[in-house]
């Protein structure tokens, strides 16, 4: 894929040389010269000087063509009119947008960023989790809230252990993504069984968190 990110922090950074690692295509758009050339030298991808917020920037770095854009840096501002101009000016069909203040994801999800990153809830609902030994935990929503990606702890009384994939019958418009097994993860398949103290990933929509739940352990 051709993937512009604006911003050359940490996140950016970081995010920038994990996808070159995986073959696509990255462009990094950055207002701070000295950012731009320590970028540079430690990423081995283009690296544009400018303003994502200027749709001339965005040019010069071929969003003409980009698959997808991802506002990452530290300004919630810049990063919503980024991926609204990256959806409303050059149609691009997918942006993802760092949120850095938890009150402002429900605003980005209105405004229509496809996948607003909250980092701070996310990290809270899984302490949250890890504290109250609570078995559900929603780790983000996206499509404009109307999806979830959910973890589920699978109880020793769940009523799907020693069940194939292929026996259950999860809620309309929910799939099994993954399943974290001790140190193991697994791309779960028709005859993948699920185990006691399984963590499984799921993604179903926002309405149907609560049928999912139900029906993976047996409880309200």
């Amino acid at each position: 894929m051709y993937i512009i990110i604006v911003g050359a922090g940490k996140v950016g950074y970081f995010l920038s040389k994990r996808l070159v690692a995986d073959k696509h295509t990255v462009v990094i758009i950055e207002k701070d010269d000295a950012v731009c050339n320590e970028t540079a030298k430690g990423v081995d991808c283009l690296v544009v000087r400018g303003d994502g917020c200027d749709p001339r920037q965005l040019e010069e770095a071929g969003i003409s063509r980009a698959d997808v854009v991802a506002a990452v840096t530290g300004e919630d501002e810049d990063n919503l009119v980024i991926c609204q101009l990256a959806k409303e000016k050059f149609k691009i069909s997918r942006t993802v947008a760092r949120v850095n203040d938890p009150a402002n994801e429900p605003v980005f999800s209105r405004l229509g960023i496809d996948v607003p990153i909250d980092a701070t809830t996310i990290l809270a609902k899984i302490i949250e989790e890890e504290v109250s030994f609570s078995d559900f935990v929603n780790l983000m929503s996206f499509k404009r809230g109307k999806l979830a990606i959910v973890r589920v702890d699978l109880p020793t009384d769940s009523p799907v252990i020693n069940k194939t994939l292929q026996e259950l019958q999860l809620p309309a418009d929910s799939v099994l993504v993954s399943i974290i097994r001790g140190d193991e993860v697994i791309v779960p398949k028709g005859n993948t069984m699920l185990l006691a103290q399984d963590d499984v990933i799921a993604l179903t929509l926002l309405q149907n968190e609560q049928q999912l739940l139900n029906y993976l352990i047996g409880k309200i």
